[in-house]
């Protein structure tokens, strides 16, 4: 079987889903978007002792990376 194309060639791109759509990717139940996450303040690492981000900045970097996981994984973008 051939793949079906979404698109139509046009240059402005392609939309999948409007804002209050579910969507799911490679048979994943659709889901509504992530209202919204909270990126961890851009404040770079230390290059002196001590090394690294405090532990606020750490835990922040964290919370945000497994947040952004299970959504992806839930659209079925990332596997579980």
């Amino acid at each position: 079987m051939a793949a079906k194309q979404l698109s139509d060639g046009g240059a402005d791109g392609v939309i999948l889903g409007q804002a209050d759509d579910k969507v799911g990717f490679f048979g994943k139940a659709p889901s509504a978007q992530l209202a919204a996450t909270t990126a961890p303040a851009a404040t770079a690492a230390t290059s002196t002792t001590p090394f690294g981000y405090s532990e606020a900045q750490a835990n922040a970097i964290v919370t945000w990376i497994r947040a952004v996981d299970a959504e992806l994984t839930a659209k079925g973008l990332i596997a579980s």
